[in-house]
């Protein structure tokens, strides 16, 4: 599946702190189907959405 990254944010962010899973819940509300991943090799989370192609199916 494809995604497109909304937004990046560095995995050592402050204690009790979690603003990728908030940006996403965010995104959620507006209607998108908005989810947080593990980036390993940046060390960061990516807020990503499925990618929408417009030769879907081709």
């Amino acid at each position: 599946m494809r995604r497109t990254v909304l937004e990046r944010f560095p995995a050592g962010g402050p204690r009790g702190s979690w603003p990728a899973e908030e940006f996403a819940a965010a995104r959620r509300v507006e209607g998108m189907a908005a989810e947080v991943v593990m980036d390993l090799e940046e060390d960061a989370f990516l807020v990503v959405v499925p990618q929408q192609s417009a030769d879907r199916g081709h």
